[in-house]
C-alpha cells in the first residue's frame, strides 16, 4: 500500500486513510493539503478514539482500536522526533542567539556614538555666535567681544565635575560597592540634567564619558578578581553580582560556568582509571561532572533567574560538560569492557552514570539521551561480544554432548533434592542446560539496562543464537540429505551425532523446551518497570512490548519447525533408505505382484509395518521425554507421518512408472497398494493421523483408481469386499501390538483397530472431510 510522509517525520501514514481524512475534512471535488488535514492531530486536546469513531462509523471496533493504536504510536513518534531535532539543531540555535546578541550590542554602540556625535554638534551650534568679520565695504573683521558674557558653573555642571572625580578615585582604590553607587549617582544626576537640559552639553558629554569609562574599568577589574577566586568563593559571587549590576550579565554569566569548569578539571585530575576498579571510577568521575552541572544550575538560577538567553548557554555548557565524561568514560573504561566481553561491568559503569545523570531530571533537565548516544554501540558491541561466547561455548558442548536429558547440574549438585523441585525443572541435553545458564546469567548481569534501553537488540541477539543452536541440532542428526547445506550454514562446526532415536528425540526437546518455555520466560525480565500503570504512554509501552514478544516467539518457533522438518525427513529417509542407498518404497513392489506365479500371502508391504512400528516406538519414548508437552509430541508423530504420506504423493518417479510405465498396475497390485494405504489409516486415524496427511491418503488412493482404470477395467470390480481389508489390517496391527486374536472382542477403544469397519471402499472418498 502507498504511503503519504509527513512533514518533518519518519512516520508515513497509509494512502487508504489519508484519502478518508481528506474526504471526511474537505469533501469531494476540494483540494485540501495534506499539512492542513493533519492540522487537527497537532492539538493538546486531540481524542483520538472520538475522531476516528466520528469519521470511520463504518470500521468495525477491531479496527478502530488498531487506528487509535496507531495514531497514538504516531503521535509519540513525532514527540521524539521533535525532541531529537531540537537537541540536533540546538547548537545552530545557540550560534544563531549568539550572533544576534552582538549585532544587538554593535548597533547599541552605533547609536551611542551618534548620540555623541549629536552632542558635540549641539555644543558647537550653541556656542558664541561668531559674527562675519567682513564688512560691507570689505574692511577688517574685528571679534564682537562686547557679545561675550562669562557664565558661573550651575549646579548640575559642579556635581558632574565631582561625580567624574570621585569615579575615578573610587575605581582606582577598587571601593566596588561606592563605585557602583556613584555609578547609580552619576546615571540618575544625567539622566535628569539630559532631561531638564540644564548642564551644557559639554559638561552632560563629559559626564557619560566619565560613567563609561569608568564603568569598563570597573568591570574589567570585577573580571580579574572573578577569575581568580574559587568558584564558590565569597569574592566571586560578589565580583559576578556587581558585574551584574554593571549590566555586564553575559560576561558574568560565562564567568560563572567558566568558574564551574576550572573547578571541576582541578578534581578531576585526582581521580585516575584502573583497571581493577572501574566502576568506582565512573562513580566518582560522574558525581563530580554532574555535581557541578547541578550546581552550576543552581548559581544561574539564584544569580539569573530563568533569563532564556543564560538559559540557553546553560544547556550547551552542561552539554559539552557531559559529551566529555561520555567520551572518558567510553575510552577508559567501556572499549575495554566491550573487548572482553564485560557486559556486567559496562552495564554497572552505565548505570551508575544514568543514576546521577537522573538527579538533573528532577530539575527539569535531561542528559540521559546524550549518554546513551554515546553508551549505545559499546552496549551493543558488548552484548554481541557475549553472545558470541554463548554460542561459541554451547558449540563446544554441542561436540560433546551425548544427547541424554538430565535435570540442570545445580540441581544435581545439590546434596538434597526434593521430588517437587526436580519434578518442576525440565530436563535437557548439556549443551541446552548450558544454552539456557548463560542466557540467564547475561541478563542477570544487563537486565535494568537492557529492559529500558536494549531490549529490541537483546530479542535480536537471542534470536541469532538460538538459531545457531538450532543449526547445530539439525546437523546432529544423522546423514542426511540436507546435511551439506547445514553444514554450510553452521560454518562447519563439528557436532556430536544422535545415533538412537532417544538421542534425536532429545534433540526436539531441548528446541521446544527452550523456544516455547525457558526463553521466553527469560526475556519476560527484560520487560520495562511501569511506575504508573494508568498512564496511556506506561501502556501503548506495555503493549509495544508484548507485540515485540510476541513476534520474537513467532521467530523462534519458525526455527524450531526448520529442527522439526528435518528430524522428519530424517526418519523417513532412514525408514525407505538402505545402506546401499536402495529404495524399499517403489513402483516395482505393486506391479511385480501379477507376474508371480503363486498366491501372494497378503499382508501390509513390510516398509509400511517398519513405519507403524517407528511410530509406536517413537511415541512411547516421547510420552516419557516430553513431560507437560504431550501436544507437541502428538503433532510431532503426526508431523512424521504426514512427511512419509507426502514422500509417496510427490514421488515422481514413482507416480511416471505407475501411471506411464510400459506395464500398467494390474488388479494384484492395486489390491495390494490399497490395502497398505488401510493400514495406514487404521494405525494412524487414533494418534498419528492429521487432516493434511488424511486428504493426501485420499487423493493418494483416487490417482492410483485412475491410474488402473486407464487399463479398462473398474477397481471396484477387482477389489475385495470391506471385511477382507479389515481382516487383514486388524490381524497385522494385532501381530505388531502383542494383542491376540481371541481378545479381540474386547478390545481398547483406542486400539487403531476399534472403528476399522468405518474405512470401508465405499467410505473412503468421505476421509477428506472427517475431523481426526
Amino acid at each position: 500500500m502507498a504511503a503519504a510522509k509527513l512533514p518533518g517525520s519518519k512516520f508515513s501514514v497509509p494512502t487508504r486513510t489519508v484519502a478518508k481524512l481528506r474526504h471526511a475534512n474537505g469533501g469531494v471535488g476540494k483540494r485540501v493539503s495534506l499539512l492542513d488535514t493533519l492540522q487537527i492531530f497537532n492539538s493538546e486536546n486531540f481524542d483520538s478514539e472520538a475522531y476516528v469513531r466520528s469519521k470511520c462509523g463504518r470500521m468495525s471496533e477491531e479496527e478502530i482500536g488498531r487506528f487509535r493504536s496507531y495514531l497514538l504510536d504516531l503521535k509519540e513518534g513525532s514527540v521524539e522526533e521533535q525532541r531529537r531535532s531540537f537537541y540536533t539543531n540546538y547548537d545552530a540555535y545557540l550560534r544563531t542567539s549568539k550572533e544576534l546578541s552582538n549585532i544587538e550590542g554593535d548597533l547599541l554602540s552605533m547609536r551611542n556614538l551618534l548620540s555623541t556625535q549629536v552632542a558635540l554638534i549641539c555644543e558647537l551650534t550653541e556656542g558664541n555666535p561668531v559674527e562675519s568679520l567682513c564688512a560691507d565695504s570689505g574692511g577688517f573683521v574685528e571679534d564682537d567681544l562686547s557679545n561675550f558674557e562669562y557664565r558661573e558653573p550651575s549646579y548640575v555642571d559642579k556635581l558632574c565635575t565631582e561625580l567624574a572625580d570621585k569615579l575615578e578615585i573610587l575605581v582606582a582604590e577598587r571601593r566596588v560597592d561606592e563605585a557602583l553607587d556613584a555609578l547609580d549617582e552619576a546615571e540618575l544626576v544625567a539622566a535628569e540634567a539630559k532631561a531638564n537640559q540644564t548642564p551644557r552639553p559639554a559638561e552632560l558629554l563629559s559626564l557619560q564619558i566619565t560613567i563609561t569609562e569608568n564603568r569598563r574599568k570597573l568591570a574589567d577589574q570585577l573580571a580579574e578578581v572573578a577569575c581568580k577566586s574559587s568558584a564558590r568563593g565569597i569574592k566571586f559571587h560578589g565580583a559576578l553580582l556587581a558585574l551584574r549590576r554593571l549590566g555586564d550579565g553575559p560576561r558574568a554569566h560565562k564567568l560563572l560556568l567558566n568558574g564551574h569548569h576550572e573547578r571541576l578539571q582541578l578534581n578531576m585530575k585526582s581521580i585516575q582509571p584502573t583497571s581493577t576498579s572501574y566502576e568506582a571510577y565512573t562513580n566518582a568521575l560522574s558525581q563530580l561532572v554532574f555535581s557541578a552541572i547541578a550546581q552550576a544550575m543552581h548559581d544561574s538560577q539564584a544569580f539569573f533567574a530563568d533569563e532564556s538567553a543564560y538559559a540557553s548557554e546553560l544547556v550547551q555548557w552542561s552539554t559539552k560538560r557531559a559529551e566529555a565524561f561520555a567520551e572518558l568514560v567510553k575510552n577508559h573504561v567501556l572499549d575495554s569492557c566491550a573487548d572482553d566481553g564485560g557486559l556486567r561491568t559496562a552495564t554497572e559503569c552505565i548505570q551508575t552514570a544514568l543514576g546521577h545523570c537522573s538527579l538533573l531530571e528532577a530539575q527539569g533537565f535531561s542528559l540521559s539521551w546524550l549518554l546513551l548516544q554515546h553508551f549505545g554501540p559499546i552496549v551493543e558491541e558488548a552484548l554481541d561480544a557475549n553472545l558470541k561466547i554463548i554460542e561459541g561455548h554451547t558449540a563446544e558442548l554441542a561436540a560433546a554432548d551425548d544427547w541424554v536429558l538430565i535435570h540442570p547440574p545445580s540441581l544435581l549438585s545439590s546434596y538434597k533434592t526434593s521430588s517437587t523441585a526436580a519434578g518442576s525443572q525440565p530436563k535437557l541435553s548439556k549443551s541446552a542446560h548450558c544454552f539456557h545458564s548463560m542466557v540467564q546469567d547475561l541478563l542477570e548481569d544487563a537486565r535494568p539496562l537492557l529492559s529500558t534501553q536494549f531490549a529490541g537488540s537483546t530479542l535480536d541477539g537471542f534470536f541469532r543464537v538460538f538459531d545457531s543452536y538450532i543449526n547445530l541440532l539439525i546437523n546432529a542428526l544423522p546423514c542426511s540429505v540436507e546435511d551439506e547445506a547445514n553444514i554450510e550454514v553452521s560454518g562447519n562446526k563439528m557436532v556430536s551425532v544422535a545415533e538412537t532415536e532417544e538421542q534425536q528425540l532429545a534433540l526436539l526437546v531441548n528446541a521446544s523446551v527452550l523456544a516455547e518455555g525457558l526463553l521466553p520466560q527469560a526475556a519476560t525480565k527484560l520487560a520495562p518497570i511501569f511506575q504508573d500503570s494508568n498512564s496511556r504512554q506506561t501502556t501503548s509501552d506495555r503493549s509495544n512490548f508484548l507485540s515485540e514478544i510476541r513476534k520474537w516467539k513467532r521467530k523462534l518457533q519458525c526455527s524450531v519447525d526448520r529442527l522439526r522438518v528435518s528430524f522428519c525427513n530424517q526418519q523417513m529417509f532412514a525408514l525407505i533408505l538402505t545402506e546401499c542407498g536402495d529404495c524399499l518404497f517403489n513402483a516395482e513392489m505393486y506391479l511385480n505382484i501379477d507376474g508371480r506365479i503363486d498366491d501372494p500371502e497378503w499382508s501390509p508391504s513390510p516398509v509400511f509395518q517398519d513405519l507403524f512400528r517407528k511410530l509406536r516406538r517413537m511415541a512411547s519414548i516421547a510420552a516419557d521425554m516430553f513431560v507437560g508437552r504431550e501436544r507437541f509430541a502428538s503433532l510431532l508423530m503426526m508431523k512424521v507421518l504426514q512427511t512419509f504420506i507426502s514422500l509417496i504423493s510427490d514421488d515422481h518417479e514413482f507416480w511416471a512408472v505407475i501411471e506411464k510405465g510400459p506395464r500398467p498396475l494390474g488388479p494384484l497390485g492395486l489390491q495390494q497398494f490399497y490395502l497398505d494405504m488401510q493400514f495406514v489409516l487404521a494405525f494412524g486415524q487414533s494418534r498419528f493421523l492429521s487432516r493434511h496427511a488424511c486428504q493426501l491418503i485420499k487423493d493418494i488412493i483416487e490417482r492410483a483408481m485412475v491410474s488402473f482404470s486407464t487399463t479398462g477395467m473398474d477397481p471396484d470390480s477387482v477389489l475385495p469386499d470391506d471385511d477382507w481389508f479389515v481382516a487383514i489390517v486388524r490381524e497385522t496391527v494385532n501381530l505388531i501390538t502383542g494383542r491376540s486374536r481371541t481378545g479381540t472382542s474386547d478390545r481398547d477403544v483406542s486400539s487403531p483397530t476399534a472403528s476399522l469397519s468405518a474405512l470401508s471402499l465405499s467410505s473412503f472418498r468421505s476421509l477428506g472431510s472427517s475431523n481426526f
